[in-house]
């Protein structure tokens, strides 16, 4: 599964939230990204810088943010239902923040439990909030950001190379441990002062490849060559996500849709979709194999009926509909007997004779019309009427009361 690693530009330190988001949005379209695609999270298959716009499509995006956009924290956490965490944790930390809290993104690390000591990362709100929200603009949906150094057991120190409107600056030394992150200029009193203590650490060093020499020069010994799009791919593949709380990413509607569609397109549920492709043409094939077979039956039926027909009456040249000429024929011989149909009025009255209620008076008049029968039933009980309708119904007839009368009909269902 591909992920598209973005570098957000840095923060400007000397404008205000506002302005940053201002910033954010209006340079979205102009301002070109480093970027990094991984298919896999270790290997690069392209990196480099362009717009928004014209990023390559990954199946995940992920923005790294510097290691001057985050500041560090060490607190106990509260033990605070989720909806109120993050209240809970800007008022522990209202003392330590320089802003406002509320201007504050807060991120909790992972694994991190209520009660027990954990790392907050500290973010500007508006200026996030406006880096993520352009980036969506441009049509990439963000799933994780990470930043690119965090507190960790094992000491780390990279040589960053300036860049930018920052192009003549020297170099920038990042140092993280369990005590924090720390990101100082090497030119200045406090890294000279430091260099001694974290030099007598077993620490791994790195160095962007344009100040990896003189790196080298300052510290006294090798460093590993890390380039700016490795390191990133290196925070990519931490725990850590600082979309958290007001800013976490949201999974439901389309963006629901798109990461199962996603998912269902990656390598690994390749053999799925080939399983459904053949699934679905077993079964077009087999629903057609069947349908024609269907239809040959009825065909062999239909011909079966029209050669009943010919053979039963010969008389008739041009075949329509054959059970409706067959019954019409048929019942014109059973006339031409005289012989009563099943709705003529001798059959009618035999079946509800045979069905009459005991002790019930015999009928005052009635009415035959189009194979239905009507009579009068006033002083009828409603047991002597469910009795005749129970028996009429064993013997496929219909019995209808409505108004005082009854109406005796041949059932729909015979």
């Amino acid at each position: 599964m591909s992920t598209l690693v973005i570098q957000l530009p840095a923060r400007a330190r000397l404008q205000s939230g506002a302005e940053n988001a201002r910033a954010a949005a209006e340079g979205a379209s102009s301002a070109e990204l480093t970027y990094a695609l991984t298919p896999d999270g270790l290997g690069q298959a392209q990196h480099g810088q362009a717009v928004a716009s014209l990023l390559p499509k990954a199946d995940n995006v992920v923005v790294v943010l510097g290691d001057t956009d985050v500041s560090w924290h060490r607190i106990t956490l509260p033990k605070a239902p989720a909806a109120r965490l993050s209240a809970a944790m800007a008022g522990v930390l209202e003392e330590q923040l320089l802003d406002d809290p509320t201007a504050m993104h807060l991120a909790l690390a992972p694994g991190a439990t209520g009660g027990q000591a954990c790392w907050v990362a500290a973010v500007d709100k508006a200026w996030l909030t406006a880096e993520l929200r352009a980036l969506e603009k441009a049509g990439l949906h963000v799933e994780r950001a990470v930043p690119i150094s965090w507190p960790e057991d094992t000491p780390m120190g990279h040589f960053s190379a300036p860049f930018g409107a920052d192009a003549g600056a020297p170099m920038q030394l990042t140092w993280s441990d369990a005590n924090g992150v720390a990101a100082i200029s090497v030119q200045g009193a406090l890294a000279r002062q430091m260099l001694p203590l974290w030099a007598a650490q077993p620490a791994r060093w790195s160095a962007h490849p344009a100040v990896a020499a003189p790196a080298e020069r300052w510290l006294g010994r090798n460093v590993l060559v890390l380039s700016d799009d490795q390191r990133m791919l290196q925070a990519v593949r931490s725990l850590w996500n600082l979309r958290q709380f007001d800013l976490a990413a949201r999974h439901r509607g389309s963006l629901a849709l798109r990461d199962g569609w996603r998912r269902f397109r990656s390598t690994a549920w390749r053999p799925v979709r080939w399983g459904l492709i053949c699934l679905v043409a077993l079964q077009v094939l087999g629903l057609n194999l069947w349908a024609w077979h269907q239809q040959r039956q009825v065909d062999e039926r239909r011909l079966a009926t029209t050669q009943l027909l010919r053979s039963t009456h010969p008389q008739i040249r041009a075949v329509l509909d054959a059970p409706v000429q067959m019954q019409r024929e048929t019942d014109t011989l059973r006339s031409a007997a005289g012989r009563a149909g099943d709705t003529d009025l001798e059959t009618l009255l035999g079946v509800v004779a045979a069905a009459w209620p005991a002790g019930q008076a015999p009928l005052a008049n009635l009415k035959f019309d189009n194979g239905r029968l009507s009579f009068g039933a006033n002083g009828w009980a409603e047991a002597q009427i469910a009795q005749l309708r129970a028996q009429l119904s064993s013997s496929g007839w219909d019995l209808n009361a409505s108004n005082g009368v009854l109406t005796v009909s041949r059932s729909k269902a015979t």
